[in-house]
C-alpha cells in the first residue's frame, strides 16, 4: 500500500468536502439516504477517517464511507422505530451448522435440521446434524440424528410433537462424472409363501452376463395369490383358478465394473446371484435403462417423530414409498398427507402419495396425484388442498405446475388461473394470508425452471371464497427474487426478507432487501435492511416473542465472477420489527397475557389475566412453522373472538378444524398501536 502522507492526501480527495449533502456521497458507494449529518462529516473526515483513507483508491474510498454512514444511520432510534432492525446472533461454533430446515417446537425452542448439509462427505461419513436453539437464552444443544434428514419433509402433529419424514440415500452425479453404467432395477418375487430382503451388495447377472450390484438393501415383499371364480354360458360353476401377483421393490443397481459393456436401454430379466432351486425361479430383477446418464439424489422412506419435551426422535413406520424433497401437509383430522419427492431410483414420486395417522404411528394409500417436488399446499376450509403452484424444482416444466384446488376425497382436481409467470412459480414463495379466515393466498416471486438465471417480481393473490376463484395481480417486488422468505406477522403484515435474482445466487445475486406486504392496502412498505444474504437452503420463522429468525443459504458461489465455490450460510440473524423499538415496545406500554390455560375448553375458550386489557383489540392463534426451501405450508394466522375486561380477556378459537387444524399454536393479543405481546402457547385439540 502506497505510503500517503496527510497533505498528499487533502490533494487527492478534498473534492470529497464539496457535496453538499451526505446523500450525493453515499449514492457513490453502497447504499442511498436523503438527510444530511454534520455531525457524521465530522466523523468521516476527521483526522482518524483519514488514517483509514490513506493508501485507498477514491471508489474506494467513497464506498468505505457510504458503508460507514451506513451503519450509523441504522442504528438510530429514529430508523429502527419505522424499519426495524437486524442482529446476528452469535452461535459458538461447535453449534454452527447447515440449517437446511427449521421448526418451532410448543417449548419455544427451534428445531435446525441439517442432516448430512448439502455435504457429500459428511454424507460419506454417516455424519448428521440436529441442532436446537433456545431464543430465550441463546442456549444451544446437539441433537443425535438417525438418518440423514437432509432434503426431507416435516409436518406439526396434534400433540405438538415434528413429523420428519424422508431424505438421502444417495447423492447425485453430475453427467460426465458418472463412471459405472447405473439405473433402477425392479426386484420380483413370485412367491405367495414369504417376502425376501437382500442386502446392500446383491448381485444380479443380465442375459449376456454382465453383473450389477445393489447399492442398498431391498425388501421385497410376497406375491399376492387370489382364487378366481368362472362360470359357464350354462351358469355351471368352472373349476377356481389361482391369479399370482408378483411382489416388487425397487433398487438402484451399479455396474460392478466400468465399461460399455454395462450399457443398456433395452428390457431384460436379470438372475439374483447366489440363488439356488424354487428362489432362483420365484426371485429376479427387471430393468430396461442401465447408462451413464446424470444420477439424481434418492431419496429414503425413513419417518420420525421428534419429540420436544423428550427433545429427541423416535421411529415411526416407514413410508411406502421413498422421498427426497416431499411436502408433508396436515389435515384436518390430524394426519399428514404426504406428497411428491424423488424415490429411491431419483425419479419423481409418479403420484403415489400417502397418509399418515399418528395415533397408529402407520401409513396408508393417499389420493393418486402428481406434483413436482416440494408442491406448496394448503388446508383450505372444508378439507380441499389448494396448490398455489409454488415448487422448489424437480420435474418436467409442463407437468404438475397448474394452481389449483384439489378435494382430496373425490381426487378431483380443479384448475385455478389468472397468476402471471406461470413459468417462473419455481422457489417462489406461498402462504396463505392473515387472518385465515378470508382464505386468501399470496404467491410472490419465483424464477424458471432448472437452473434458469430468470426470475420474477411478481406477486399473485387468490379469494378462495368465491366462486370461480382466479388470480389478481398483487404489487411487485423491488426486483425478480427467487427463495424469498415470507413469514405471517402477528399484526398482520406479511415480511418477506433475502432471495436472490439468479439461481442459487450466481453472479453475487443475493438481496439485501427486506419488506412488510400490508393486507388492507395490496402494498409493500420497506423493512431494514438484512446483514446476510440468503438464497437456496435458507429459511425464517416467527419466534413467540415477536422477533423473525433467519437461518441458511447454499450459494453456488462466493464471488460475482463465479469462480469462486460459496460456503453454506452458518451465521442466524434476527430480525426486530418497527413494534418493538421506541416508546411504544417499553414494558408498560406492550400487552401481556398472564395466567392462564393450556388448552381451550369445550366451547373453544380460554381466558388470561392481562393488565391493562381494555386496550387489547385483536387476538391471533398462529400456528408454528416448519420451514424448509422456501415452502412453509403450516404457518397461518387464525383470528379469534375477544372479549376484555379491566384485568382479563377472554378469546375464542373457531370449531372447525379445516380452519384450525388440531395442535399447538401461538396466541398474540395486540394493542391499538399495533403492538403485540409475548405468545402464550395453547393447544387446541
Amino acid at each position: 500500500m502506497p505510503d500517503f502522507r496527510f497533505r498528499h492526501l487533502g490533494r487527492r480527495y478534498r473534492h470529497l468536502g464539496h457535496f453538499r449533502h451526505l446523500g450525493q456521497l453515499r449514492n457513490l458507494g453502497r447504499h442511498r439516504t436523503h438527510r444530511s449529518s454534520k455531525r457524521l462529516k465530522k466523523t468521516l473526515f476527521g483526522g482518524g477517517a483519514l488514517v483509514v483513507l490513506a493508501g485507498l483508491n477514491a471508489p474506494a474510498a467513497i464506498s468505505f464511507a457510504g458503508e460507514k454512514y451506513h451503519a450509523y444511520k441504522i442504528a438510530q432510534p429514529s430508523y429502527q422505530q419505522r424499519y426495524g432492525s437486524w442482529q446476528v446472533l452469535d452461535v459458538p461454533r461447535q453449534y454452527r451448522t447447515n440449517a437446511i430446515h427449521a421448526a418451532l417446537l410448543h417449548t419455544g425452542k427451534v428445531l435446525l435440521i441439517a442432516g448430512s448439509g448439502n455435504k457429500q462427505e459428511k454424507f460419506d461419513k454417516g455424519t448428521f446434524d440436529t441442532v436446537l436453539w433456545n431464543p430465550v437464552d441463546n442456549t444451544f444443544k446437539k441433537i443425535p440424528t438417525p438418518v440423514d434428514f437432509f432434503c426431507s419433509g416435516h409436518s406439526q402433529l396434534p400433540d405438538g410433537r415434528l413429523l420428519v419424514a424422508g431424505g438421502t440415500a444417495r447423492y447425485e452425479v453430475l453427467d460426465g462424472k458418472v463412471g459405472k453404467a447405473g439405473g433402477g432395477m425392479r426386484v420380483k418375487n413370485e412367491n405367495p409363501d414369504k417376502a425376501v430382503t437382500f442386502k446392500r451388495g446383491t448381485r444380479f447377472r443380465s442375459p449376456s452376463g454382465v453383473e450389477y450390484v445393489a447399492k442398498f438393501d431391498v425388501h421385497v415383499p410376497k406375491a399376492k395369490k387370489e382364487f378366481k371364480v368362472s362360470y359357464a354360458k350354462s351358469g355351471r360353476m368352472l373349476p377356481w383358478r389361482t391369479k399370482v401377483t408378483p411382489g416388487e421393490a425397487r433398487v438402484f443397481v451399479e455396474a460392478a465394473e466400468a465399461g460399455p459393456q454395462a450399457l443398456t436401454t433395452e428390457a431384460a430379466q436379470y438372475e439374483i446371484l447366489g440363488l439356488k432351486g424354487k428362489d432362483a425361479d420365484n426371485l429376479y430383477g427387471l430393468a430396461q435403462k442401465l447408462t451413464t446418464e446424470k444420477q439424481d439424489f434418492q431419496g429414503i422412506k425413513a419417518a420420525y417423530e421428534f419429540d420436544p419435551v423428550a427433545e429427541k426422535y423416535v421411529r415411526v413406520d416407514p413410508m411406502k414409498e421413498a422421498r427426497w424433497y416431499p411436502t408433508l401437509v396436515g389435515l384436518d383430522d390430524g394426519r399428514v398427507l404426504a406428497v411428491s419427492g424423488l424415490d429411491d431410483v431419483g425419479a419423481v414420486v409418479a403420484g403415489d402419495n400417502e397418509i399418515y395417522d399418528p395415533k397408529t404411528k402407520k401409513w396408508s394409500k393417499g389420493p393418486t396425484r402428481y406434483f413436482p417436488t416440494y408442491p406448496a399446499l394448503f388446508l383450505t376450509k372444508g378439507g380441499k388442498l389448494f396448490y398455489s403452484g409454488s415448487n422448489a424444482g424437480y420435474g418436467p416444466a409442463d407437468k404438475g405446475r397448474q394452481p389449483g384446488l384439489w378435494d382430496i376425497r373425490t381426487n378431483k382436481f380443479t384448475p385455478v388461473n389468472g397468476l402471471a409467470d406461470t413459468d417462473a412459480t419455481e422457489t417462489s414463495s406461498s402462504l396463505m394470508l392473515p387472518p385465515a379466515q378470508d382464505q386468501k393466498v399470496m404467491v410472490l416471486g419465483g424464477g424458471g425452471v432448472g437452473e434458469s438465471s430468470r426470475s420474477t417480481p411478481r406477486t399473485g393473490v387468490v379469494d378462495l371464497k368465491k366462486t370461480g376463484p382466479a388470480f389478481q395481480q398483487g404489487p411487485n417486488l423491488p426486483q425478480g427474487t427467487r427463495y424469498l422468505s415470507s413469514v405471517l406477522m402477528p399484526d398482520d403484515s406479511v415480511f418477506t426478507t433475502g432471495g436472490s435474482s439468479d439461481y442459487r445466487g450466481r453472479n453475487a445475486s443475493d438481496i439485501h432487501k427486506a419488506q412488510f406486504y400490508d393486507t388492507k392496502t395490496n402494498a409493500f412498505r420497506t423493512a431494514a435492511e438484512p446483514t446476510v444474504g440468503r438464497d437456496y437452503h435458507s429459511e425464517a420463522l416467527l419466534l413467540p416473542d415477536g422477533r423473525v429468525a433467519s437461518f441458511g443459504s447454499d450459494p453456488l458461489y462466493s464471488d460475482a465472477d463465479n469462480t469462486k465455490l460459496g460456503n453454506f450460510e452458518q451465521r442466524v440473524e434476527i430480525f426486530t420489527p418497527p413494534y418493538l423499538h421506541g416508546d411504544r415496545a417499553k414494558k408498560e406500554n406492550r400487552p401481556a397475557l398472564g395466567a392462564g390455560p393450556e388448552e381451550t375448553d369445550a366451547n373453544g375458550r380460554a381466558t388470561f389475566k392481562a393488565a391493562g386489557a381494555n386496550l387489547i383489540v385483536k387476538a391471533r392463534l398462529m400456528r408454528p412453522s416448519a420451514v424448509t426451501h422456501s415452502t412453509d405450508v403450516e404457518q397461518r394466522s387464525i383470528a379469534l373472538d375477544l372479549s376484555t375486561d379491566r384485568n382479563s380477556v377472554t378469546v375464542g378459537v373457531p370449531k372447525d378444524r379445516t380452519l384450525v387444524p388440531p395442535g399447538w399454536y401461538m396466541l398474540f393479543v395486540t394493542n391499538a398501536m399495533g403492538v403485540p405481546s409475548e405468545a402464550k402457547w395453547i393447544h387446541v385439540r
